[in-house]
């Protein structure tokens, strides 16, 4: 799996969105400092906002 670009992540923090570090789906309704959320595609609790994105060096 691919991490989400740097563009990516700038636009998913525009738009409340996170992403699962599981499966690689966008979810909507993310906090850019959420962490842990649970994945509604995979039901795993690995879906992080763009903040922990980019901190935890999530990054393409």
């Amino acid at each position: 799996m691919e991490y989400p670009t740097i563009d990516e992540i700038q636009e998913m923090d525009d738009n409340q969105q996170g992403w699962c570090v599981n499966c690689g789906e966008v979810q909507d309704g993310c906090e850019p400092d959420a962490c842990k959320y649970k994945c509604e595609s995979c039901d795993k609790y690995t879906v992080y906002g763009s903040a922990w994105l980019a901190v935890m060096g999530w990054v393409k």
